[in-house]
């Protein structure tokens, strides 16, 4: 099955104020009908590159099958990743970054990883607030998410 995924992540106060991400999933089925699926969730401290990764995340777990997924996300961090393959050189130098610092957001990046294994993703940028619809929807469930209640705790946020 194909997959469509826009994402979005936001965060108020960045870094370690509210935050929240949003995600649409759209694929067509045999019929040839579209089916869309929204997900969102907000917490109380976080950063903005966190929700983004938050934002994909939630997509690839929300698939119950093996599927080819196209990502869009205004993130060049997330995009950047995996399309100039910084992925392969964290993994390769043991989770360090150039100068040997630690790889932000680690916990997050594997998670992704590990989300991933079943799919063949494809990731492409969209430039944020230019009127893409559904980059505009994904705010919007981000930054809703981010100005709710019952936020929830980032475990790992450092």
């Amino acid at each position: 099955m194909k997959v469509t995924m826009y994402t979005d992540g936001a965060a108020r106060g960045n870094p370690n104020g509210p935050g929240g991400y949003g995600t649409i999933l759209q694929y067509v089925d045999s019929k040839g009908q579209v089916h869309t699926r929204e997900y969102s969730a907000g917490y109380e401290k976080t950063t903005n590159n966190r929700m983004e990764m938050m934002a994909v995340i939630a997509g690839l777990e929300a698939l119950n099958r093996p599927c080819e997924v196209d990502v869009y996300s205004d993130s060049q961090y997330v995009v950047n990743a995996f399309n100039q393959h910084w992925i392969e050189g964290w993994k390769k130098r043991g989770w360090k970054r150039s100068g040997n610092k630690p790889v932000l957001n680690m916990d997050l990046w594997q998670r992704m990883l590990k989300a991933m294994e079943p799919h063949q993703v494809r990731f492409h940028w969209v430039k944020g607030h230019a009127g893409h619809p559904e980059n505009e929807r994904c705010d919007f469930l981000a930054t809703s998410a981010a100005d709710g209640t019952d936020l929830l705790i980032d475990e790992n946020l450092k």
